[in-house]
């Protein structure tokens, strides 16, 4: 389960915040019975907490957080969040999970400019690479591996 927080609350507040996210995201999703969530739950529980940056509803000026949020939902993620009373209802958490094509670079490698195992002349980038290894998903795939890159560990 991966989320974001705001960089500007304590290191238990953001693990807080971010637990807060998590239950609603088993509220929102938990009882569909093919849903990852419940894959996640009972197997991998693994939180990745991320820095998010600043937190803003204003639609002027919008935080970065928020505009993470924005990105999640045009790249199709299911997510859930959590705005915290105490804070003024701001959104203190975005979380949603993704699957280990995303995360797990040793099985499924990224770009390096060769095709199994050959150096591409011509003909081939990391969008033909990616729909290669995960057909008309390689490009959200790509998409969501650039997202996380933006981020460092909260």
């Amino acid at each position: 389960m991966y989320g974001l927080v705001p960089y500007n609350i304590s290191p238990i507040q953001q693990g807080i915040q971010f637990g807060h996210a998590v239950v609603e995201y088993g509220l929102d999703y938990g009882h569909k019975s093919d849903d990852p969530y419940l894959q996640w739950a009972r197997n991998d529980k693994t939180f990745i907490i991320l820095n998010g940056g600043t937190t803003n509803n204003n639609k002027d000026n919008y935080g970065t957080l928020n505009i993470a949020k924005l990105n999640l939902h045009s790249l199709g993620v299911q997510l859930s969040t959590f705005h915290e009373p105490d804070l003024g209802d701001q959104l203190t958490a975005v979380v949603f999970l993704v699957d280990e094509r995303v995360w797990n670079k040793e099985k499924y490698p990224e770009w390096d400019g060769t095709y199994r195992g050959q150096k591409v002349q011509t003909g081939m980038g990391p969008i033909a690479h990616y729909k290669n290894l995960f057909a008309e998903e390689g490009p959200w795939v790509l998409e969501m591996r650039e997202f996380l890159s933006k981020y460092k560990l909260a």
